[in-house]
């Protein structure tokens, strides 16, 4: 090959880069690494110009990872739904780890159904109990009889006190002084009724 040629070659390769240049300095993403985890992509949306780009940034990088990395190494994944985390190799779980995280949550919703079915049961069963208690006090107090009071007794006029054999008298009123007065009447009548002044016919 002539040195002219080479230098013609030289020269259209050096033209060629200087148009490109340009273009290639607006679109210089191609050359930087993607980021390997969520914590490197936080970092670099760290460094967004305003917050609303950082904002977006950050929602990005948990929508590309669903891990976080552990101090000693290693990942971990939070599911929500179980409230529990999982050990996972990568920053994000492989579809055995997805399934072992599927299956888990498939016990704990059963869990969940039994200790719920329990607790409905233990439920009904302290309602019955109360209920059964309830009809037991309510039969009890109908069958025991309730104490009637004893009507009172007032004296009626011609001296019967209606009073029954035994009972204490109260002095000072009608009903015991009566047949007490009746009596020294009619001792009375007994004396002045035979007269010696009377002659017999």
């Amino acid at each position: 090959m002539s040195t002219s040629s080479r230098c013609t070659a030289l020269l259209l390769a050096s033209t060629a880069g200087f148009f490109l240049l340009p273009a290639t300095r607006a679109d210089a993403q191609w050359w930087k690494r993607a980021p390997i985890d969520f914590e490197d992509c936080a970092d670099r949306a760290e460094q967004s110009a305003s917050k609303a780009e950082k904002t977006a940034a950050l929602a990005e990088c948990n929508a590309k990872f669903a891990g976080r990395r552990k101090p000693g190494g290693g990942y971990t994944y939070y599911d929500f739904l179980q409230d529990r985390t999982f050990d996972i190799a990568g920053p994000n779980p492989t579809p055995d780890e997805q399934k072992k995280i599927d299956e888990s949550y498939t016990s704990y919703l059963a869990a969940q159904r039994r200790s719920n079915v329990a607790a409905e049961a233990a439920a009904r069963q302290q309602q019955q109990r109360e209920q059964i208690q309830r009809v037991s006090l309510r039969s009890e107090a109908e069958r025991v009889p309730v104490p009637v009071q004893r009507p009172k007794q007032f004296p009626v006029a011609g001296g019967d006190a209606r009073r029954p054999r035994g009972a204490a008298c109260v002095r000072g009123s009608f009903s015991c002084e009566w047949p007490r007065l009746s009596e020294g009447w009619n001792d009375l009548k007994r004396l002045f009724g035979s007269s010696p002044g009377k002659k017999k016919g």
